[in-house]
């Protein structure tokens, strides 16, 4: 066709630096982003990731690398991951509460060249890393743009990028094309699965996907550049990042990033009017509405909640509904292979339905099938599968993971749902905790419910444990409310009048505290390994 010439991919192509750098020249003087006492407008934000960039090709880092981010919540680790995008480096956050062999395993695994890191932390890395500071030790500095030169003056970055799409990133790697910046079919992200179940596994995103999950986000949980957000989990995890801080850069909204969740932090900021809109899984939304200042806070300034990751328990969002009957409320599901958003239950749906995680998002068409691949009927427990452009290309250097996967053309996710006639899913266990209980299988997630309505139990899994008689014995570990005092023999009495005695759990124990990983996903592999000899 004429016209149509090699230089035709840039010119089509979007990508994930590229959604800030199209806000930048949109609303340049725009707040983008608050940290600390440091604010950045969109022109000098998208500046930074530009100079990033610049700073990560002259240490010699190709297209295609692996760059891996071991750090904490800042300015910085989000210019460090945009600078990796748009030098066509594929960056790989990873937990900064790793160490030893667990650290050794994502970094090694990923084949990282570089690792973008926090001061105080880098000293955990192993030995003969190649560490590229994020920033100084006092914070008084981002280190990774130390040597980068002055921000650009207003278009300076849009030339430096378009330049980029025309091919000055450099060529070579294995993530992206040779001769050309990045695109987008390339990889931008190593995403690694939380590892509840297994060893954690490294998905790949391009550009593409990561990009439609943006547009998913901004559709279904009604993100809007008028929303002032606060970004309060850690943005090593997909949940954070790219359903909230990335979505929000894309329409221009201003944000705010805190080091971490803190109560009285996330007050201040919502009386001061400086956020009305916040992301939290439910063990954070039940600290919240738990916190002694709760009640005392003028909090009716925030508009917006998102939760996901676990069961929110209805007495915690009655408790919150009841204090800000103005709160909407979006449950978010998904995983890390879909970017990873892939259902929501949107504040008008929640009534009938509260168990439900909502409906496919924009980009998203998903089943229920059964271990032949086939549908089930609605109500009927089975896998839900996807097909989706936010899914990833497979997991990093594990063919035969990709192929179970990826089995007859649908992404397989591991998670047992049930369909109602409106589409609706409710999910009711991941596939590896059902428990086999005497030849019968159980789902977990129902003995939990049951365990719930006890009004001892502040939380609890249940998981399956080896047994000689039962094959797998049903077992609750429960963090009780407070002072309550209950007993094993008083939870399984509770569980026994309620549902079928061989669902009921064999054991109980009560415990402190849940393992959970950054996203309040409990840890149900870590509590098997735990209790298996107990």
């Amino acid at each position: 066709m004429a016209g149509i010439g090699e230089g035709a991919a840039g010119v089509h192509s979007s990508t994930v630096d590229g959604m800030l750098r199209r806000s930048a020249r949109r609303v340049p003087e725009r707040p983008a982003l608050h940290y600390r006492d440091r604010t950045w407008t969109y022109r000098e934000l998208d500046g930074a990731v530009t100079a990033a960039a610049a700073v990560l090709r002259g240490l010699g880092l190709e297209p295609g690398q692996r760059v891996a981010a071991y750090g904490h919540n800042s300015d910085a680790y989000l210019i460090g991951f945009l600078g990796c995008a748009r030098a066509g480096l594929v960056h790989v956050p990873v937990n900064h509460g790793l160490t030893g062999d667990d650290l050794r395993y994502v970094v090694e695994q990923s084949g990282s060249t570089a690792v973008l890191a926090d001061p105080d932390i880098a000293g955990r890395l192993p030995a003969g890393t190649r560490v590229v500071p994020l920033r100084d030790a006092d914070d008084s500095l981002l280190a990774l743009l130390s040597e980068a030169p002055a921000p650009p003056l207003p278009g300076a970055a849009d030339a430096a990028a378009d330049a980029d799409a025309e091919g000055e990133a450099g060529a070579g790697g294995d993530g992206a094309r040779s001769g050309s910046g990045p695109g987008a079919e390339d990889l931008v992200q190593l995403l690694y699965t939380s590892g509840t179940t297994a060893l954690p596994k490294g998905a790949m995103m391009t550009h593409r996907a990561l990009v439609h999950e943006y547009l998913s986000a901004i559709t279904a949980l009604d993100l809007r550049e008028t929303d002032r957000p606060l970004h309060s989990l850690p943005l090593y995890h997909s949940a954070q990042m790219h359903v909230f801080l990335m979505p929000y850069l894309a329409v221009g909204a201003e944000n705010t990033i805190l080091d971490a969740p803190d109560p009285v932090a996330v007050f201040d900021l919502v009386e001061a009017g400086r956020a009305d809109s916040l992301f939290a899984p439910p063990t954070v939304w039940i600290g919240l509405s738990g916190h002694p200042q709760f009640a005392e806070r003028d909090l009716t300034g925030l508009r917006k909640a998102y939760y996901g990751a676990s069961i929110m328990p209805v007495p915690v969002l009655r408790r919150l509904r009841e204090h800000l009957p103005g709160l909407r409320f979006w449950n978010c599901f998904g995983q890390s292979e879909i970017g990873p958003l892939a259902t929501v239950l949107g504040p008008d749906e929640h009534e009938g339905r509260m168990d439900s995680c909502g409906r496919p998002v924009l980009f998203v068409e998903a089943r229920v099938v059964d271990d032949k691949g086939e549908d089930v009927p609605d109500g009927t427990p089975g896998e839900v599968v996807y097909r989706s452009p936010q899914l990833c290309e497979g997991y990093w250097d594990k063919p035969e993971e990709t192929a179970e996967a990826f089995r007859g053309g649908w992404f397989h996710s591991g998670d047992l749902a049930v369909r109602d006639p409106e589409g609706y899913l409710t999910v009711v266990d991941r596939v590896k905790d059902v428990i086999n209980s005497g030849g019968v299988l159980v789902a977990s997630r129902q003995v939990e419910d049951v365990l719930y309505e006890h009004p001892a139990v502040a939380e609890v899994a249940v998981v399956g444990l080896p047994d000689e008689r039962w094959i797998e014995a049903v077992t609750a570990i429960v963090v009780p409310h407070g002072d309550a005092e209950v007993t094993e023999e008083e939870l399984v009495g509770h569980a026994r009048d309620r549902m079928a005695h061989f669902k009921a759990p064999k054991r109980v124990f009560l415990v402190d505290s849940l393992p959970r990983n950054a996203s309040g996903k409990i840890l149900k592999r870590e509590l098997r390994d735990r209790y298996a000899g107990a």
